[in-house]
């Protein structure tokens, strides 16, 4: 009998430029503020996920970076798994930790993810980026973003992709100028997103940038590239963040007051679509996470979600199921998204504003919506929540993310 995985514990530093702290540090401070949550100490632990994309590129730690962190802890013994999936490198740690629980292999493990992408040498921090893609097609997959800039927009910025900015940056730019074009979607509308998580991450402490912008100054501020501008784009940063999982059977054991629960976890990777396949592979991993939790998008309280840019948000509006196709632009704009609106989304402030930490922001993700369901939010608190939703992506190949992962909780 498959059992349910219950989340005992959470713990987070807060996001930001940390040049002078390393990944044991960070890593660290977040572990033990989640066992602390939880009420458990490291012999307690039977096993551990450990998520990290970018130690080889900015600190030249291969191998064995979730081992290194926790022998500083003086935790050994315990299987430790590396988890490496780009951007969704920490919700892929907490899918395999959660399923691993449900499988009855273990009742309490630890799952978290940590990052430093902060460098004196800027180019080595885009350079995880350009690393998330294919590389030995490279070139090609700058010529095909151009050309979908182009065809578009045409006096789309082109050049320094990579150099200047993130290739990433490209490729959001170029499907928010698409949106644009299919769905009447105004860069207006994209810029709302910016303000609205401007405004909840002025809420939450542990966010990188605290400042609250209005519609003026998000429209106003640095092009990075059209219709993006700077606060329109998520930006590195440093941080861990982590969840001590435990068995239901150990969850009443341990009495936990407000159990929050893994109703569903549905990690995918993409694929080659065939033509005029509707469904991609973040909606594939909703469609999977709502059959699995027994709910339907309009049951969620909360969620947090992706957006690596403004015009990601809006997207994954649609593709999640908060609104229909083409109507994400209307969703934030009528604030429905905002706190009190119907569906509060990124109440952490998003990766926008709490920050991109890439190996630690799924789990990031998690740990504010557990905060939520326990109502321990603070002034972000979103009334009787019950049910929240994680979504994370990673990647890119093709046309869409290389990886996927959609979370559930519930309490």
């Amino acid at each position: 009998m498959k059992q349910t995985a219950v989340i005992a514990g959470v713990g987070m530093t807060r996001f930001g430029k940390h040049l002078g702290r390393n990944l044991k540090s960070l890593a660290g401070e977040a572990i033990q503020q989640a066992m602390r949550d939880a009420g458990l100490a490291a012999p307690d632990l039977q096993a551990a996920w450990m998520a990290n994309a970018a130690a080889s590129v900015i600190t030249g730690q291969i191998c064995i970076p979730g081992q290194i962190v926790l022998r500083e802890m003086g935790i050994g013994k315990i299987p430790v798994i590396n988890v490496e999936n780009a951007c969704a490198s920490a919700s892929t740690a907490f899918n395999q930790a959660s399923n691993m629980i449900s499988a009855g292999a273990y009742d309490v493990v630890l799952a978290c993810g940590y990052e430093k992408l902060y460098h004196e040498d800027k180019q080595k921090t885009f350079s995880v980026f350009t690393g998330s893609v294919d590389v030995e097609n490279l070139d090609n997959i700058k010529k095909a973003v151009r050309k979908r800039m182009s065809a578009v927009h045409p006096n789309a910025k082109l050049e320094g992709s990579g150099t200047d900015r993130s290739l990433f940056m490209d490729i959001y730019a170029a499907a928010a100028l698409t949106h644009m074009k299919r769905f009447g979607t105004t860069r207006e509308q994209f810029a709302m997103v910016s303000v609205k998580n401007s405004f909840q991450g002025s809420l939450n402490p542990r966010a990188q940038f605290q400042e609250s912008l209005t519609l003026e100054q998000v429209l106003e501020a640095r092009e990075i590239t059209w219709p993006l501008t700077l606060p329109m784009c998520s930006p590195i940063g440093d941080g861990a963040a982590a969840v001590v999982l435990v068995s239901r059977k150990k969850a009443r054991e341990m009495a936990i007051g407000k159990p929050v629960k893994v109703l569903a976890s549905v990690l995918a990777g993409g694929w080659d679509y065939a033509e005029r396949e509707s469904e991609h592979v973040t909606e594939f991993c909703a469609r999977q996470a709502y059959a699995a939790a027994g709910i339907a998008p309009a049951d969620l309280h909360c969620a947090e979600v992706h957006d690596a840019c403004a015009a990601a948000e809006v997207e994954l509006y649609e593709a999640l199921g908060f609104c229909p196709r083409g109507e994400g632009g209307r969703f934030v704009e009528m604030g429905h998204s905002r706190l009190g609106g119907k569906l509060p989304v990124n109440t952490s402030g998003g990766l926008l504003r709490k920050g991109h930490p890439i190996g630690a922001t799924g789990i990031a993700q998690l740990v504010e919506l557990t905060e939520q369901l326990q109502g321990r939010a603070g002034r972000r608190q979103v009334d009787n929540a019950r049910l929240a939703m994680a979504e994370n992506g990673g990647g890119f190949i093709g046309s869409d993310v290389a990886a996927a992962c959609v979370s559930i909780l519930g309490r």
